[in-house]
């Protein structure tokens, strides 16, 4: 029985890896259940064992997007912030079950659904952080967290967007550097220090 819950376990994670490389390759309307099988090396039995239609697999790769991120260095606060926010554009650029969830959040309408859940997850990470910039004197006055976490989640959004459009996310960590130039003299107090960008073996 142990073996078999196993085998269950890695022949569900296996179909996720194979749906989130075919949502990322080719979105959802045109990914079909066949490739996804094809690609997991599975039957199409087990792929309905575990899901059973594929808006099912578009929301079980939107919720285990964030599953295997890495830790973000830096201390607590705006700059743990803001290489978080660094931290998700270089795995956007590489970690495809990540990438494909973000894009399906993006493209959930085309599968009947309409969930800020996965813009929520974030909105609540960056909060936490603004809340304790707050508590270290790192923001200006009158920036509230929340309001500001939403903001910030919003433009991320957008820059990843357009970055995957135009250039298919190589230019990203540029534009997220370029957004927090526009961003931190509004919200950044006037004694922050800033640490310089992360290094190559940071993330």
């Amino acid at each position: 029985m142990r073996r078999q819950q196993e085998r269950a376990v890695k022949m569900r994670a296996s179909i996720v890896r194979a749906a989130a490389e075919e949502f990322d390759q080719h979105g959802y309307a045109a990914t079909s259940t066949a490739n996804i099988v094809r690609r997991a090396g599975c039957t199409m039995g087990a792929l309905y064992f575990h899901f059973p239609a594929k808006e099912h697999l578009a929301r079980a790769v939107m919720a285990e997007q964030a599953a295997d991120l890495p830790a973000v260095p830096g201390p607590v606060g705006l700059q743990r912030l803001i290489n978080l926010t660094l931290v998700l554009a270089r795995e956007l650029q590489g970690n495809v079950t990540f990438r494909a969830g973000v894009q399906l959040s993006v493209e959930q309408s085309a599968f009947g659904l309409q969930d800020d859940a996965p813009y929520l997850l974030w909105i609540e990470r960056f909060e936490d952080e603004l809340i304790a910039a707050q508590a270290l004197g790192q923001l200006r006055d009158g920036v509230v967290p929340a309001r500001f976490a939403r903001t910030l989640v919003g433009a991320f959004s957008g820059v990843q967007l357009l970055s995957r459009i135009s250039a298919q996310h190589q230019d990203l960590e540029e534009r997220i550097v370029d957004l927090w130039s526009c961003l931190l003299p509004a919200v950044a107090a006037p004694d922050f220090d800033l640490s310089p960008p992360l290094d190559e073996g940071d993330a």
